[in-house]
């Protein structure tokens, strides 16, 4: 379990420090996120990029196993 944490630690802060360099390739606004603006009140679900993610971790996860 510590293992895990470390890793999953370290991966979101490598995901912190690229975020702008993964913005610029259309990762965090792809079609079928859902944002809601009225007034003063602003929602943004990353239903697309969630998604998204989980293909991509599902398979690495997948290949490392083998």
């Amino acid at each position: 379990m510590r293992r895990f944490l470390i890793a999953a630690g370290v991966l979101l802060f490598a995901a912190g420090l690229f975020w702008p360099c993964l913005r610029q390739i259309g990762l965090g606004r792809l079609p079928g996120d859902i944002v809601i603006n009225k007034g003063n009140f602003h929602l943004y679900f990353p239903l697309a990029t969630c998604l998204v993610a989980s293909v991509v971790l599902t398979l690495l996860f997948w290949l490392f196993r083998k």
